[in-house]
């Protein structure tokens, strides 16, 4: 595998409070593949944190509207959909996607961005029935939403543009102002995209894009009092010690899975293999939403192991920069021995691997399991990264109490053509979304997105998180 060369290093700046500021000491963003210098970026401390909240305050007392809020976000969109090209090689250089998955990446987030500006106009209130209760019959009145605040995010390395624009998109169309941090891993996109909300029109404050490490910044970040809500993408671990630092104030928490596919036996596997493939091993697997664990029917199981195994050994891995690659690095080395090691601990417990199981640096090949014990971390915790285990079963009711198992509730899926099977399977899965006929790893931005159990708290979505960002205030008058 041969890394393309890269052209330049770059220089970014920082967004602080509505300034470019750089730092002497800088973050070194590199390609995981392997290791080359794509950018440095500043490391920014708890006093930029503060500066970005007071900053965000400031601006709060200015004036913002509706129709503002909207030319921006569609100026800012356009830019997006100019720059798409330059926007998606930063993003496979400096991440875990491969350059045909992150050409879709900006086109996205510039729908993203006009959603949010849509849903902003359709931010509405409702009159209330005061005469509903005795002796108000001469009460009226109605609530309003009004933007919560500042509003602090804390965004992932695997979708880092889409992640960004997910946030900053709603928070401005409700007319919050929001500090956001990205991963100190892949914080180029979207520093790519402050400069264009900036160029539209956006207010000095309103955005703020602090590059640093979170073990740095984080506490100062979601703790700060004038923070009133918190939304973080990531792992369960960093969830909980969030957690610890919120205060009172709002949060949204997107905590990952380790989500079930059920394969039934009238399953059209013409459509289930390669589906499956693609929502398991997209973006080295590093992916919320992404297959993990394959429950297959016993009457279905062979053929479906046979086509499955057969599509998944023709997947090509290598560098992010190669258009004929289909799962590249890793984020990072480290990453990728711990994927190695997990599976490394199932086949000593009896698994079987069918495909892959070969690391090299960050790379790890795609890998199909059969056979993994139902205590091993393939089975029971999120693997993240392009891994996924064949499990047999013989009645749907079966399948899902197997899928329930998992302490996790993101997303589920069911490949049938029956309409029981698909309703049973809706109606029994404990997630926050029920995929039927494709893979998890669907998601539309409209719809309310989150799970259950330790998958997370709270919906996003553009609807439902300008709802999230915004207050509702009840009018009453005596009249």
């Amino acid at each position: 595998m041969v890394s393309p060369a890269l052209k330049e290093t770059r220089c970014f700046k920082m967004l602080v409070g509505g300034e470019w500021v750089s730092r002497a000491e800088t973050i070194s963003v590199r390609n995981p593949f392997d290791d080359e210098l794509v950018a440095n970026v500043p490391s920014g401390t708890v006093d930029d944190v503060k500066a970005a909240i007071e900053a965000a305050s400031l601006a709060l007392q200015g004036d913002f509207p509706l129709h503002e809020r909207y030319d921006v976000l569609m100026k800012a969109a356009s830019a997006v959909d100019e720059k798409k090209e330059e926007y998606a090689r930063t993003i496979a250089l400096e991440g875990s996607k491969a350059i045909r998955e992150a050409r879709r990446e900006p086109g996205r987030t510039a729908n993203l961005l006009r959603l949010a500006a849509e849903e902003g106009r359709r931010l509405t209130g409702q009159t209330l029935p005061f005469e509903s209760r005795i002796g108000s019959e001469n009460r009226t009145g109605y609530y309003f939403r009004f933007p919560v605040g500042i509003v602090a995010a804390i965004t992932p390395f695997n979708d880092p543009l889409a992640m960004a624009g997910h946030n900053i998109g709603p928070a401005i169309a409700a007319g919050n102002a929001i500090v956001l941090k990205p991963s100190a891993r892949t914080p180029l996109s979207v520093l790519m995209l402050a400069r264009d909300l900036v160029d539209a029109g956006l207010p000095k404050g309103r955005l703020s894009v602090i590059t640093g490490h979170g073990a740095a910044l984080g506490e100062a970040l979601v703790s700060d009092s004038k923070v009133r809500l918190v939304t973080f993408t990531g792992g369960i671990e960093t969830g909980l010690q969030v957690s610890r630092w919120l205060g009172i104030k709002k949060a949204l928490m997107e905590l990952g899975s380790n989500s079930p596919v059920i394969v039934m036996d009238d399953a059209n596997l013409e459509k289930a293999v390669p589906a499956i493939s693609a929502g398991a091993f997209a973006q080295a697997g590093e992916n919320c939403i992404g297959v993990q664990r394959i429950f297959a029917h016993e009457a279905a199981y062979d053929e479906f192991k046979e086509r499955f195994v057969a599509h998944v050994g023709r997947l090509k891995a290598g560098h992010s920069m190669d258009e004929d690659v289909d799962v590249c690095a890793m984020i990072t080395k480290q990453e990728a021995e711990r994927v190695e090691t997990w599976i490394r601990e199932a086949t000593q417990n009896g698994a079987r691997i069918l495909v892959g199981g070969r690391r090299e640096g960050s790379v790890v090949w795609p890998t199909v399991l059969e056979g993994v014990s139902a205590e091993a971390k393939l089975s029971c915790e999120e693997v993240y990264g392009p891994v996924v285990s064949l499990y047999r079963f013989s009645s749907l009711d079966e399948a899902i109490r197997l899928a329930n198992q998992s302490e996790y509730g993101l997303h589920a899926a069911i490949f049938t053509e029956r309409i029981d099977n698909a309703f049973k399977a809706i109606h029994g899965l404990h997630c926050g979304a029920v995929i039927v006929n494709d893979s998890t790893d669907y998601r539309l931005d409209v719809m309310p997105f989150g799970g259950t159990k330790l998958s997370g708290v709270g919906r996003q979505g553009i609807w439902s998180m300008i709802q999230e960002m915004t207050e509702t205030r009840v009018v009453c008058f005596n009249l």
